[in-house]
């Protein structure tokens, strides 16, 4: 009767509110803007009364039935020695685990201890569990927007539409401040009139108010709005179709994914989109090429699925790469092969925001499509995974880690983050991510699994948003303010690539010297900046950015040349203190800490040189572990 009530109460007050206001939906400037917004969304929790069966076991000695210790437990069968100890304590635990098992015909009986059953009885634990969260979503009302860029006919408005996730509970209001001007709406939606911004847009913070009796999270979300055209012409003359960008950097952004990385850095993109090696093709057959490679073509004949017999020396030079005749051969296959993984990128792209261009591109530079490992520089997979680079994507992407730790690790192991854990429990991640990237596979066809190489795509996905996250950082640390604020979203992408390819202690150092002399972080004036050698980066850069190849040119570094030193990477910072941890109080306490357990059997690689394609890192770059850092001020 009481949730009847409520909810008759709830509906009653809804339409009383929409009778006052008019049209639910419509936002009110200033008038309902300065009411007071329900309990803020942390105290959404309810306690529920579980039952449950204690088991009630004795420890008693053999000498005279004594009964010295207690131990309550929750499962059927004896305790658990981690029970015991815990109940019991150290010194009765030494004393049970060295007793010998009872032989009533030895010389003065039995000795030491024994565990007794007692009895069952049913207990009862108030739990605390926390409700979903309500949530607030940004899209655009009346634009007819093109397929890859927010591009309207018409000035558009901003959409935000309420989520109520608990049942027989809605939204009843979205306030928030839009460009200083507070706005109200009743209802669980909301659609606020654009204008033009300028190029930094205009600052919204916005959170929905719950039946239930608290709010939203407050969320904070920057809008711009820019006419392309002449349009908007004084005079009126002009025939111009009216073209409308516009760009919202929110990760409650519904209209599709944001622009790559744009919410990390705070920046926008370029007006009208990325360029097209920072897009993600509507269509897949937009996403084709045909690349000369000549590493490829060398696997493919060597695997047998090219016949060049009628080629000098087989098709093949040093190294299992094709020479012209042999390429010229394979050519069908090898195109064939570049566009195999397309689907998958594609659909990694959408998943992820990382441009599918971006992929492909650094894929065809890295391996050439081949996702086996690198024998001679012990790199694996289709962007060349080192064990460096897993450090990279398990300590600035905390989704990931939290993702695939458990897959090698214990769960209680890996809560204490990738920092904390023991030396050996890293060497334990770091080679289980570079063997799940590893496609090669002897006794597949051609030697790769197609299917591990297309499982390999959303783990460098994810590598780039982890050094999305680093690069930002970087330029956070050296500027003091957000990576928006000093550069711009191609340049940023740049100096991540730079990361990616030649490690943070290059660009820390280039960008350092840039801001030193006090000009902006471009990459034109940190590319320079770079050390002798960090400088192969700039053409690892220029070569992703680059479109088609004009000419077939092998990949430099398939034929030959000096091979590089190990690079000299930054070390981990030392950091003191004990990791907070959450505890339950129950009326028994017998669980002790779980050691870390390997789940899986995975083997480390161990730290191996780098690929020439990327620069050794010899410039160190003090790195701050992401969960310690504060945010982009």
């Amino acid at each position: 009767m009481r949730l009847i009530s409520r909810v008759l109460a709830i509906l009653i007050f809804c339409v009383l509110l929409a009778n006052f206001l008019g049209e639910v939906g419509s936002p009110v400037m200033p008038a309902l803007a300065d009411a007071p917004s329900p309990t803020p969304p942390s105290s959404r929790h309810m306690t529920v009364t579980v039952p449950f069966t204690w088991y009630d076991w004795w420890m008693a000695r053999w000498e005279n039935n004594e009964v010295i210790c207690r131990i309550l437990i929750e499962h059927e069968g004896q305790p658990y020695l981690s029970e015991i100890r815990q109940a019991c304590g150290q010194l009765l635990y030494t004393e049970f685990t060295a007793t010998k098992a009872c032989d009533p015909s030895a010389p003065g009986g039995c000795r030491g201890m024994y565990l007794h059953f007692v009895r069952t009885f049913p207990g009862k634990r108030d739990v605390e569990i926390y409700l979903p969260q309500p949530k607030v979503w940004v899209s655009l009302a009346d634009c007819n927007p093109a397929p890859t860029v927010n591009r309207c006919t018409n000035l558009p408005s901003l959409l935000l539409s309420g989520e109520e996730q608990l049942p027989n509970e809605l939204i009843i209001r979205i306030q928030g401040v839009y460009a200083g001007e507070p706005f109200s709406c009743a209802g669980s939606s909301c659609q606020i009139p654009l204008s033009p911004t300028g190029s930094q847009g205009a600052n919204i913070e916005f959170w929905g108010d719950s039946s239930f009796g608290d709010s939203s999270e407050h969320y904070k979300a920057r809008v711009r709005v820019s006419a392309v055209g002449d349009f908007m012409a004084p005079d009126g003359e002009t025939t111009d179709t009216q073209q409308w960008f516009v760009d919202v950097l929110s990760p409650q952004w519904r209209e599709g994914t944001l622009a790559s990385c744009s919410d990390v850095w705070q920046v926008f993109p370029d007006i009208g989109g990325p360029p097209s090696w920072l897009n993600t093709p509507v269509k897949l057959e937009n996403m084709q090429s045909t690349y000369s490679y000549f590493y490829l073509a060398g696997k493919l004949i060597s695997g047998g699925q090219v016949n060049a017999g009628n080629c000098p020396d087989g098709g093949l030079v040093a190294n299992q790469v094709a020479n012209q005749c042999g390429l010229e051969k394979a050519m069908p296959q090898v195109v064939d092969w570049q566009n195999r993984f397309d689907t998958e990128i594609l659909k990694v792209a959408r998943d992820t925001s990382i441009p599918a261009q971006l992929m492909k591109n650094i894929f065809g530079r890295e391996s050439q499509f081949w996702p086996g490992l690198y024998k001679d520089i012990n790199e694996a997979g289709l962007g060349q995974m080192t064990e460096k680079g897993a450090d990279t994507v398990l300590l600035w992407n905390q989704n990931f880690y939290e993702t695939f730790c458990p897959l090698i690790l214990s769960k209680e192991t890996c809560q204490n983050g990738f920092v904390f854990l023991k030396p050996a429990e890293q060497n334990l991640l770091r080679g289980g991510l570079v063997s799940k990237v590893n496609a090669a596979c002897p006794a597949c066809p051609v030697g790769i699994d197609l299917t591990q190489a297309d499982f390999s795509v959303n783990v460098f996905a994810q590598s780039l948003l982890a050094n999305c996250s680093q690069t930002g950082r970087i330029v956070t640390n050296v500027t003091g303010k957000s990576p928006g604020q000093v550069s711009s979203f191609v340049d940023l992408w740049k100096f991540t690539l730079v990361n990616y390819n030649a490690g943070p202690g290059c660009l820390w150092s280039a960008l350092a010297e840039t801001n030193k002399a006090g000009e902006r972080l471009s990459w034109n004036n940190v590319s320079t900046r770079l050390d002798p050698v960090c400088q192969a980066a700039v053409t690892y850069v220029s070569a992703i950015s680059a479109g088609q190849l004009a000419t077939s040119t092998p990949t430099p570094w398939v034929f030959g040349g000096t091979q590089l030193p190990p690079p000299v990477f930054p070390t981990a910072p030392v950091i003191t203190g004990t990791p907070v941890t959450a505890t339950i109080t129950d009326p028994r306490a017998t669980t002790s800490p779980t050691s870390a357990t390997p789940r899986a059997n995975v083997t480390a690689t161990p730290n191996q040189a780098i690929s020439p394609t990327r620069t050794p890192t010899t410039v160190g770059y003090p790195v701050t572990t992401p969960a310690l850092v504060t945010p982009y001020p």
